[in-house]
């Protein structure tokens, strides 16, 4: 009896001394020091950009200021209310990058606008953005500064609306109106990212955004699918996450977590993510 009990206060001090994490504990990736993250900086992009790469007077190509730097303190944390907010003000373009890769998780953070905009969007709407599953370099795609990945699209007006970036593609039950695409649960299962014929870009179904102070934002993504929440509301739902390389087919299901520096003041806080073992029965409808 004595070694029984000798043995159940051993188990008892083992699990109280280990990094044990009940199932639905929530991971807050964000502290004063960005020590979860990775800075890229790319250029600050005059009007006018139409892909390539910006120019120096001799006419040789402009080199991107590069990883791990933070020209003009782009990236940076303050503290509200004795908790980390990241700001970023926008004027370079670039991205803060997880070190680590995720798969199978559900995301949730807050953000809101600060006044600020910059060339080349003085006259559009603020923008930033959430992209997922990313992998390889940065400087792959359009804007040469982001890597292959999904985008949770960010932007005023449009909050969880999808691009693809580079050779990204992925399927929405889309219904078009005129020349642009929306999500409609009941429209049919449509093919989005380059070489699809349907363009890279589709609406989502509905504009939730909290036009004044804070927006809450969920990504739950579980395998090739994922589904977006704006202050509640599911505004998208993809699947058939994947990507291109040479032609072939691959599926694109993790990887790490960007978020943009896109010619706009943005602030994050909050930014939190779990591990989950499936899509959650409530969003099962929408891959019906």
């Amino acid at each position: 009896m004595k070694n029984l009990l000798l043995w159940f206060c051993f188990l008892t001090v083992l699990l109280c001394s280990t990094s044990f994490k009940p199932k639905d504990e929530w991971t807050p990736l964000l502290d004063k020091k960005l020590s979860q993250w990775e800075i890229y900086q790319s250029f600050r992009f005059p009007n006018g950009y139409k892909g390539e790469a910006p120019k120096n007077a001799d006419g040789t190509d402009v080199k991107p200021i590069g990883y791990n730097k933070n020209q003009d303190n782009v990236f940076s944390v303050i503290m509200e209310d004795g908790q980390p907010v990241l700001k970023i003000y926008g004027d370079i373009y670039g991205c803060v990058f997880t070190k680590q890769e995720f798969d199978n998780y559900h995301l949730k953070l807050k953000v809101k606008w600060g006044d600020k905009k910059w060339a080349p969007r003085l006259t559009e709407d603020k923008d930033s953005g959430i992209l997922y599953h990313s992998q390889g370099p940065c400087g792959v795609e359009y804007w040469r500064t982001w890597m292959l990945s999904q985008e949770f699209q960010v932007t005023e007006k449009g909050m969880g609306d999808f691009w693809s970036q580079a050779s990204s593609r992925a399927d929405v039950k889309a219904r078009k109106d005129g020349k642009d695409y929306f999500f409609d649960n009941n429209g049919p299962l449509t093919a989005f990212g380059g070489g699809t014929g349907n363009g890279g870009f589709c609406h989502a179904g509905v504009d939730a955004e909290n036009k004044n102070g804070w927006n809450t934002l969920e990504l739950i993504t579980y395998g090739d699918k994922s589904i977006r929440i704006v202050n509640g509301q599911v505004v998208m739902a993809l699947q058939n996450s994947r990507y291109m390389v040479n032609g072939e087919v691959k599926p694109l299901v993790k990887g790490k977590i960007q978020i943009q520096s896109e010619a706009a003041e943005v602030y994050y806080k909050d930014i939190m993510i779990k591990k989950i073992d499936g899509i959650p029965a409530e969003y099962q409808k929408y891959f019906n």
